[in-house]
């Protein structure tokens, strides 16, 4: 359906990623659900971007139950907040850097000072919110900073845009597009409990809590019938 997914259980993931860090090139991480899927297929530049990143894992369920439907199934779900939990629980124990770009002003500091407790080992070395006109200061501030792990949290399109604009232009080791995460680490929005996670149910527990996602929520099943017809049709 337009864009390939690196087909890794979360384990491997972690693996990966950690690799791409160490090799310092600004490699990046998209994590595309049905919805930014489907936005690429309007958006030539959201493909490319997807195209040209260096890990793709299915944050949504969706992807995987569509890969399931299209006969090319994929290992598992690999949530980003959860994938960035397991670089944090191994980047803590070699001191590596992490800088967090996005959400409102103040957000990102407390997702810092939260981080710090939960990971003592972690480097927290900057932050900067998300509401910024140019880019030029923000990448000054990270260069400075020198991060292994840069979370780029702008929301999509424009944190997959970010990335790939700017990539040769920063020295970090590995950069991750995590849209909202930084308000769930700093407390501000409550993730589903763990069973509706191990359920594929994360989307019904934010709708749940966010009526007003139900527009979003809708072109779920309609990625799924088009995966159908994709696959009755040949043309995957």
């Amino acid at each position: 359906m337009g864009v390939a997914f690196d087909d890794l259980n979360m384990a491997e993931a972690v693996e990966r990623a950690a690799a791409l860090a160490e090799e310092k090139r600004a490699a990046y991480v998209v994590t595309p659900n049905p919805e930014i899927v489907s936005a690429s297929w309007k958006n030539p530049a959201l493909a490319e971007a997807l195209r040209d990143a260096d890990l793709v894992v299915p944050d949504g369920v969706g992807v995987v139950y569509a890969a399931r439907i299209l006969g090319t199934p994929l290992k598992e779900r690999v949530p980003g907040i959860d994938l960035a939990t397991g670089l944090f629980e191994r980047f803590s124990g070699e001191g590596k850097r992490v800088f967090l770009l996005g959400a409102k002003p103040g957000v990102a500091e407390k997702a810092a000072e939260t981080l710090q407790k939960t990971w003592p080992g972690l480097v927290l070395c900057g932050t900067h919110d998300g509401y910024f006109q140019e880019d030029g200061p923000v990448l000054e501030a990270v260069n400075a900073a020198a991060p292994d792990l840069l979370l780029v949290c702008l929301g999509f399109p424009k944190q997959e845009l970010w990335m790939r604009r700017n990539r040769d232009k920063l020295h970090v080791g590995l950069m991750m597009g995590l849209g909202g995460v930084l308000d769930v680490f700093a407390g501000n929005v409550q993730r589903a409990p763990e069973r509706w996670q191990k359920l594929g149910l994360e989307w019904l527990y934010r709708l749940m809590k966010q009526p007003s996602r139900i527009g979003r929520m809708a072109k779920l099943p309609l990625f799924l019938v088009k995966a159908v017809f994709r696959r009755l049709s040949g043309k995957n």
